[in-house]
């Protein structure tokens, strides 16, 4: 099952147009239960073919929306959060992304853990590191 922004939202970069969209999926248990929560961040450069998926999965530790935070809300045990629908958190996702080598050009869509841009991202946003 899967919730996802209706419209891309643009990002201006450097001259460059993005677009993103937040979206999120998970398993259905039944009963009002789900399991394997991940909010997914969808950037792509516009009239490009290629895709960028941040995805920010539960696990041990690691806090996505699940009926307690709100939707876009992805932190840590050690108190630490982003919100996923501020254009600034995006826009630093995106550079910690190109600084790893994501080419929007590509045609592929290349996924990258969210977790592991984190630490950075709440460092340019002034925000507390995992921890």
């Amino acid at each position: 099952m899967a919730r996802s922004e209706k419209k891309a939202r643009r990002l201006v970069v450097d001259g460059q147009t993005f677009l993103w969209s937040l979206g999120h999926r998970h398993r259905e248990l039944g009963n009002g239960r789900y399991e394997d929560c991940c909010e997914i961040l969808v950037i792509r450069l516009f009239e490009a073919r290629g895709r960028l998926h941040v995805l920010f999965r539960e696990g041990p530790g690691k806090r996505v929306p699940d009926g307690l935070l709100h939707g876009g809300a992805v932190g840590t045990a050690g108190g630490g959060f982003l919100n996923l629908h501020e254009p600034g958190t995006v826009r630093a996702l995106l550079d910690e992304a190109l600084g790893k080598g994501w080419r929007p050009d590509d045609p592929p869509t290349e996924e990258l853990d969210g977790w592991a841009l984190f630490d950075a991202v709440a460092t340019r946003r002034g925000a507390a590191p995992s921890g």
